[in-house]
């Protein structure tokens, strides 16, 4: 019985997401509550609910305060010299243009928003490309890479769900990855670079105007004229007068910049960074010192605290309202015992020689599973049920959580996701175009992260 309404819950839930018949929120909620109820949990239910809400509020804490300090970041400028410094070491390169989207993107999906990190990458680069007449699927591409595997941070998303979803600490799965997401970065470095080479070689010398490419020169090639009456300019001069134009997506002129404030919150910022990975307080604690810190030093008046608090209220509205939505599917499920026994049923049909390989086994499904599925649906869904079954075989929840995480780089190409959707359409590229030469780049790193979590032992084999 538990385990025919433990699969129909996890049923109705995925379908109810996946259709977009409802909201993350709202069938985390019911959805639980109405099989709760058909469980026999009765007026029980509120006491199950209530501890999967104590359970997950230092992670509610966490995403709270750490859109509130990269938001603030963003807003204070602390990320604007990158921008402008990627722009002047870029030139008329297309190879350095492309590596340059893969680091600038990187760091701004440190603020674990993918949409805002798309807008500012592709408002900032975006002119340039089309000026060099560099492909806007190679931007798409190599953003979209940065950012998946950048997803993996404990305020991006997944490692907050798998947390929540089996009553973990985030710090406790993503540290120990921190390798695999190393190794994961430096392949979309790799990356970048073969398709700036490429684009490089396809493009040749060119020659520009201030309104456009007038024509593009092989190599030994000859040229030809351009529109009349457009003007001529070298290179060189059209990149300087353009520099500020590229820009204007991060609005220079913006009233929250904080120039004199730079070298501070970029030390800020640092030493969050290195403590939190030194894993010497919980990470909740972290953001909630950092944030207060930035906002008290950045914004001294307490209106002008209040209004960059509500600058990203709705990205806090909408991650922390799913986080303890999450606590009513978890509670539910551990209170009435269907995890157990969708467990034991499992642990039927698994073979045996498969059950002590689960966690790699794991890290394989997240893959076609994520992109199928949306990560409320993987991490909520199924993943809870993995993790019992692989109990069993003495295989830790922290274990299974990091396996799962490694499919990312694929799900965040998904159509499910709207910040990809968000990217292609900035960039005027058609999904499907960035599909064909995404996908296969983001299984190898997706596949290279599990490798490497199992070679250094995080993730049992």
């Amino acid at each position: 019985m538990l385990v025919t309404l433990g699969f129909l819950m996890v049923a109705v839930f995925m379908f109810l997401i996946l259709t977009k018949r409802a909201t993350p929120v709202v069938g985390l909620t019911l959805v639980p509550v109405a099989f709760g109820l058909l469980a026999g949990a009765g007026l029980g239910i509120g006491d199950m609910i209530t501890d999967g809400i104590k359970s997950l509020a230092p992670t509610a804490a966490l995403l709270f305060f750490a859109i509130i300090f990269f938001g603030i970041m963003i807003d204070v400028g602390l990320f604007d010299p990158l921008v402008k410094l990627i722009l002047r070491m870029v030139r008329d390169d297309p190879m350095r243009l492309v590596v340059g989207t893969a680091v600038l993107a990187m760091v701004v999906s440190l603020d674990g928003d993918g949409s805002t990190t798309f807008i500012i990458v592709t408002s900032a680069l975006l002119p340039l490309y089309l000026k060099l007449g560099v492909s806007p699927v190679v931007l798409t591409v190599i953003a979209g890479l940065s950012n998946a595997t950048m997803n993996i941070i404990p305020w991006g998303g997944p490692t907050v769900r798998a947390a929540s979803a089996l009553g973990l600490s985030p710090s406790d799965v993503f540290v120990p990855m921190v390798p695999s997401l190393i190794v994961g970065l430096i392949m979309v470095l790799g990356f970048a670079i073969h398709l700036g080479i490429m684009e490089r070689r396809r493009i040749g010398t060119l020659v520009l105007t201030s309104e456009r490419i007038l024509e593009k020169v092989g190599n030994g090639g000859s040229s030809s004229t351009g529109s009349a009456g457009t003007g001529g300019s070298n290179g060189s001069e059209d990149d300087g007068g353009d520099t500020g134009r590229f820009i204007d997506g991060l609005d220079p002129k913006r009233d929250t910049l904080r120039p004199k404030l730079l070298w501070f919150n970029a030390a800020l910022t640092t030493i969050l960074l290195v403590v939190l990975v030194m894993d010497i307080l919980p990470i909740p604690v972290l953001f909630m010192i950092a944030s207060s810190i930035a906002l008290a030093v950045n914004f001294p008046a307490v209106k002008d605290q209040g209004e960059a608090i509500a600058r990203h209220s709705s990205s806090i509205v909408s991650v922390v309202a799913m986080v303890l939505a999450a606590a009513v599917l978890t509670g539910v499920f551990q209170g009435t015992g269907m995890v157990e026994a969708m467990a034991e049923w499992l642990l039927q049909v698994i073979p045996d020689a498969m059950g002590p390989h689960l966690a790699v086994i794991t890290g394989v499904l997240s893959i076609p599973l994520t992109f199928f599925m949306t990560n409320d649906a993987f991490y909520f869904g199924v993943l809870p049920v993995l993790s019992e079954t692989a109990a069993q075989y003495g295989i830790e929840p922290v274990e299974m959580a990091r396996a799962s995480i490694t499919g990312q780089a694929v799900h965040m190409q998904s159509p499910l996701v709207p910040a990809i959707l968000l990217l292609v359409t900035l960039a005027g590229v058609s999904l499907a175009d960035h599909h064909k030469k995404v996908l296969w780049r983001a299984g190898l790193i997706s596949i290279t992260m599990l490798v490497v979590g199992v070679g250094l032992g995080q993730i049992p084999f």
